[in-house]
């Protein structure tokens, strides 16, 4: 131990080695408290050559490494479960090139989203990603979970907003695959496969951006629906009347918009009359009056059709901003009505307002009392269908009820032809049901190719599959 941490020091120096134990605790645990581990190391490159050396080190000694970016993860893929060795990329905040012409950023992997989305925006550009955790979560690791965010309905996930990769792969090898070629049919693509890996078959350390052109006109809205199958019409009649230019269509339900007003920062609905459930809408264009012509005609519509029952529109960009806080606070507030089982489902957009009555009504009846706050990404099928404890009901006896409650939610979205994952991955949070749900030869291949990649094991051990 003693040999391999001098050898590990040598290549990053003493800055590159956490000791404090201070320090190292807001490594090992994540935001929520839910898993802890311990390090037998950890280490912060500040480039990739340093990565590189690091894992030729650990191959040689068979020292298993878990990939760690801003430690936003909420299914634990990010924290040690075995005295693994945490190689940090906090350090490695390069932006390398920006091609305003060609649309693209190159970036380290350490780099910070908001930082990632100012560069672009000092150039008059987009980069759409957009997520609660921007301030802090980092562009490598939002790759290796394929992260969503509240854009994916116009723009993609992380999968789509990507033109190539720089990848350490296990066994040290620095895989240069930074293209800013938007086609090359030459072979596998192989940045898919690290692409929401979890770090399991190497370290991330740099991505090829694509950028946008900044929309010149926004407008948000604040509505309210009968129920999510009014959402849903809403949804296709907004997208048909604007040409396509809803970017963000966000449901909430009354509980979670009671939450926000009771423990977060906006005081008051934009709307006089509570209802049963809300929608956020963002619709973008080029040209301000004119998108909110087409956005009143939208609603005026709706509100006459009865798909919505209230409506208000943001005036100016501060309003917006108070109507999205009302979306982004939700599950901040939610953290002090007690204990919270949250659930990431997605499943086919249809099959919302089936999936929310069946999965209420189950966990209801396993649960007495207990408090449905589901919200999220409507308009690409994914919801967070979280639960807080019932009020007359302990956090440990809540608590107890974990993987019962999850395995209800799982099975009623497995058997609509949806994923118990939609966009936080599997980590050590979701292993059970993985093996369960996923399609057995998906799984051996998916374990094939980890052995051919990682045939010691030592990237990231424990997570996704033992």
């Amino acid at each position: 131990m003693a040999e391999f941490e001098h050898k590990l020091t040598t290549i990053v120096g003493p800055a590159g080695i956490v000791t404090d134990e201070n320090d190292r605790a807001r490594y090992l645990t994540e935001r929520r408290g839910r898993w802890y581990g311990e390090a037998s190391l950890i280490v912060r490159p500040k480039c990739t050559a340093e990565v590189s050396q690091i894992v030729k080190l650990c191959s040689k000694y068979r020292r298993p490494i878990v990939p760690q970016g801003g430690n936003t993860g909420l299914v634990g893929g990010q924290i040690p479960t075995d005295q693994e060795i945490i190689v940090s990329l906090e350090r490695m905040r390069t932006i390398r090139t920006l091609d305003p012409e060609g649309r693209t950023i190159t970036v380290d992997a350490g780099c910070v989203l908001a930082t990632v989305q100012t560069a672009a925006e000092n150039e008059g550009l987009l980069f759409p990603l957009s997520l609660a955790s921007e301030g802090t979560a980092q562009i490598g690791g939002l790759l290796a979970t394929n992260a969503g965010g509240t854009a994916v309905l116009r723009y993609g996930t992380m999968r789509n907003l990507v033109l190539g990769l720089e990848v350490v792969t296990p066994d040290g090898d620095v895989w240069n695959g930074l293209s800013r070629l938007h086609k090359d049919n030459t072979g596998y693509h192989l940045q898919d496969l690290f692409i929401g890996a979890e770090g399991t078959l190497g370290i991330i350390t740099a991505a090829v951006c694509k950028l946008v052109a900044k929309p010149g006109a926004t407008i948000v809205a604040f509505v309210s629906v009968a129920d999510p199958r009014a959402a849903i019409a809403l949804l296709n009649l907004a997208q048909e009347s604007s040409g396509g230019s809803v970017s963000s269509f966000e449901i909430m339900s009354e509980n979670a918009l009671d939450m926000v007003l009771k423990h977060g920062t906006p005081d008051k609905s934009p709307l006089s009359n509570r209802h049963d459930w809300y929608v956020l809408v963002e619709m973008t264009g080029n040209d301000q009056q004119s998108l909110q012509s087409v956005a009143e005609a939208v609603f005026a519509s709706a509100l006459q059709d009865g798909l919505i029952l209230d409506a208000a529109i943001a005036q100016n960009e501060r309003q917006g901003k108070e109507f999205w806080a009302l979306r982004e606070e939700i599950s901040e507030a939610q953290r002090h009505e007690g204990v919270s089982l949250k659930h990431d489902i997605c499943v086919p957009v249809a099959s919302i307002p089936i999936f929310l009555t069946e999965a209420t009504k189950a966990v209801t009846a396993e649960v007495e009392g207990i408090r449905a706050v589901p919200f999220g990404h409507i308009g690409d099928g994914n919801i967070h269908y979280n639960l807080s404890q019932p009020k007359d009901m302990s956090a440990e006896a809540f608590e107890a009820k974990r993987e019962p409650v999850a395995a209800i939610v799982h099975e009623i979205a497995h058997g609509m032809g949806g994923s118990f994952s939609a966009e936080h991955g599997v980590g050590v949070a979701k292993k059970s049901e993985f093996l369960k749900f996923k399609d057995p030869t998906a799984h051996f291949m998916m374990k094939k190719i980890k052995q051919a990649l990682d045939p010691h094991g030592i990237m990231n051990p424990g997570k996704i599959f033992d």
